[in-house]
């Protein structure tokens, strides 16, 4: 392994079968959306006052969390982010958003009030 910087409290070990450690971690594959047990819910913490629905659950990799957190953003014609396995659209918007969920295959979605 030429590359130094992604190994983990080791410089260097004489033993010929040693596997450094890296910080990598195994891509998570996504489940089908009638797999997936998202939660909608309004969520107020730390925000200021603003109110915002917040979206868990999601099984998958980054790449296709954005992708339905953009769907979902562009579909409420709001603002938001996706990260950490949760969708987070500005407003309350919970009813449409399960709608939508509904309507792309997510049966297993519950709403939270």
């Amino acid at each position: 392994m030429s590359d130094w910087k992604s190994r983990l409290n080791v410089v260097y070990s004489t033993n010929p079968n040693f596997q450094y450690e890296t910080e990598d971690e195994p891509e998570v594959d996504t489940l089908e959306p009638s797999k997936q047990n998202l939660r909608i819910e309004l969520d107020r913490r730390n925000r200021g006052g603003k109110a915002v629905t917040l979206i868990t659950g999601f099984v998958g990799s980054d790449d296709d969390l954005k992708e339905l957190g953009k769907t979902l953003k562009t579909k409420c014609g709001v603002g938001g982010s996706a990260k950490d396995g949760e969708i987070i659209i500005q407003g309350d918007f919970r009813e449409k958003v399960h709608t939508l969920l509904t309507e792309l295959g997510y049966t297993k979605t519950k709403r939270k009030n």
